[in-house]
């Protein structure tokens, strides 16, 4: 099974413009997910797909595959598609690992790929992952929420974990406290990391956006919408803190987070 993760990359990022290039500790964004990518096994071919000079300049000096693209494209699936495309590379699967990925552990890519080589009958064409939420973050998230932070995008499945919808708002709404044993509530937050047979990723950048789609932001909609099937693969980040960089003060959780958690992969001076 030929494997390849393209990191999307864009420059002019309407809520952090530049935000591949910023610094975290020293390193790039972009740079700290390129290593995480190159870290997961069973991988082929790493390659950063961008839109801007500049990136690609960036991405040259710490010895990246980087492949520019059109700049019309309204998401990173698309991008991906034709960075592919230029490099001539048929894979069996491919990985979308967004570029503000900087805490995705790489076991949590590599559960993706599992649950592909488990799928000897090819029922799923599509497989995200999934982090279930303790008391204590569902209360923050709440909370989040309810100050208006967008952050944070959720996800419903059934007991097969095929997807049923994925949402903004937090899914299902609790009666009551439903904390379990282990101290986790039945909900479970989407990490924004996807796996496509390459046939899946063809036909979906072909699709036309949908309603639910464009009422959420919500890009996997339009797979759901179209009768795609979705695996959801539930992961546990090990006591890892997962946060993703959408807005410049992000920078500094992040930074917080390395700090009092370790590094994720081995960062080269």
């Amino acid at each position: 099974m030929y494997a390849a993760i393209v990191i999307p990359a864009r420059y002019d990022s309407k809520r952090f413009p530049g935000k591949p290039l910023a610094n975290i500790l020293g390193k790039s964004l972009l740079e700290r997910t390129w290593r995480i990518a190159c870290d997961v096994e069973n991988v082929d071919s790493v390659i950063i797909a961008t839109d801007d000079e500049r990136i690609v300049e960036h991405a040259i000096t710490f010895g990246a595959k980087v492949q520019m693209t059109d700049s019309n494209w309204s998401n990173g699936s698309e991008r991906i598609l034709q960075a592919l495309q230029l490099q001539k590379l048929s894979p069996d699967i491919v990985i979308n690992l967004q570029g503000d990925a900087v805490l995705t552990p790489p076991f949590v890519i590599s559960a993706l790929l599992k649950a592909f080589s488990m799928d000897e009958n090819k029922k799923y064409a599509v497989a995200t992952p999934c982090v279930q939420l303790t008391k204590s973050q569902y209360i923050q998230m709440q909370k989040n929420k309810n100050e208006g932070i967008t952050s944070g995008t959720f996800v419903t499945f059934d007991q097969q974990n095929k997807a049923l919808y994925f949402s903004r708002s937090i899914i299902p709404s609790l009666r009551d406290d439903k904390t379990n044993n282990s101290g986790l509530v039945p909900i479970y937050r989407h990490i924004g990391l996807y796996a496509y047979r390459l046939q899946a990723l063809k036909d979906y950048v072909r699709l036309a956006p949908t309603a639910l789609e464009l009422a959420e932001g919500l890009e996997q909609l339009r797979i759901l919408e179209n009768g795609i099937p979705i695996k959801v693969v539930s992961v546990d980040y090990n006591g890892r803190t997962h946060w993703s960089v959408d807005h410049p003060e992000d920078i500094a959780i992040v930074e917080s987070i390395i700090k009092k958690e370790g590094e994720l992969v081995k960062i080269t001076a």
